[in-house]
């Protein structure tokens, strides 16, 4: 139910152009143009790779950029293609800027076991690991929230410096006895019916709050909308079906009180799909001196609606002492 945002590549927007003739590249405005075509030239390599994980699972990373290194996690059933504003944008200010597609999605392995808040925690332990990564700024939207707590809850805080969790899962999203205001069982069990129904058009359908595009203010292309889309269904099904129980099962409370690093929380008060009053707003108080900033009007896609706002914040965040 709650996938991270998402932007084109090159190629895709060509693909989206040729079939639908749509130049489509997120939500652009005059001066959102003016913006990017002010910022300096991309710094370092564009690298990328894969990752072997200890159970052999083999993991896709982008890894853009030299500086400072800011990893990012994305969330269900979306890939590192979700990240490619984040990537440009924080690369070419002088960031080393890593982003993998989760198990089960994207051009990562799809293996029948392992779809679970556990395995992906170390499998992103496995990839900075191997690469060597310290002094990490952590980014989690939305289930990869979740991925960020449970990795510092079974790994701690030696190789990061900041965490930021934008439109995250935790601390729980079950409605239970001690969780009142989360969702009930059978909301899960009516999504995973509709994905095995229909994968595809329910990942047209979630785009929809997912990008706020039900309200009157919207400002989301159909391109971006298309994009989004083609990114949900580059993930294998056992993966995205399994991710459902992950994301919205897992308890993360214990999880928020081992966060020792700064921490910021970004979340949009009209957020359909993660409700910031059982997210965000816990999230505040389980995690001793975090930040909260509260986008007026946001959905769970802000990274893309509000893009210019949010990678704004995200990089005086990143670059304060």
């Amino acid at each position: 139910m709650m996938p991270a945002e998402h932007s084109m590549t090159a190629s895709r927007r060509n693909f989206i152009g040729a079939v639908s003739g749509l130049a489509a590249f997120g939500v652009i405005s005059a001066p959102s143009f003016t913006a990017w075509s002010a910022v300096p030239p991309l710094s370092g390599a564009v690298r990328g790779g894969v990752v072997r994980t200890p159970d052999g699972t083999e993991i896709f990373y982008r890894d853009w950029g030299n500086g400072p290194v800011v990893l990012l996690s994305h969330g269900w059933p979306l890939s590192s293609e979700a990240w490619q504003d984040q990537l440009f944008f924080l690369a070419s200010r002088g960031f080393r800027v890593i982003a993998h597609d989760r198990r089960g999605h994207g051009r990562s392995a799809q293996p029948w076991l392992g779809n679970d808040m556990n395995t992906y925690a170390e499998d992103l332990a496995a990839l900075m690991e191997t690469l060597d990564l310290r002094d990490v700024t952590l980014v989690g939207h939305s289930t990869g929230g979740g991925e960020v707590a449970c990795y510092i809850a079974r790994h701690g805080t030696a190789r990061l410096k900041k965490a930021v969790l934008v439109s995250a899962i935790p601390p729980l999203r079950l409605r239970t006895a001690a969780n009142p205001d989360g969702a009930p069982l059978a909301a899960s069990d009516e999504v995973r019916r509709a994905v095995l129904a229909d994968r595809s058009q329910f990942y047209r359908d979630l785009s929809i709050p997912f990008f706020g595009a039900n309200r009157p203010h919207a400002r989301v292309s159909q391109g971006t909308r298309d994009d989004f889309w083609m990114d949900c269904m580059s993930a294998g099904l056992k993966g995205v079906y399994d991710c459902i129980k992950a994301q919205t099962e897992t308890d993360f409370t214990l999880d928020l009180r081992l966060f020792n690093i700064p921490t910021m929380i970004i979340h949009g008060d009209d957020d359909q799909l993660v409700p910031i009053g059982n997210s965000a707003r816990l999230q505040k108080e389980l995690i001793a001196g975090s930040t909260l900033l509260v986008y007026a009007g946001a959905p769970h896609g802000l990274v893309v609606t509000h893009r210019e706002r949010f990678n704004s914040d995200l990089l005086a965040f990143i670059a304060s002492r």
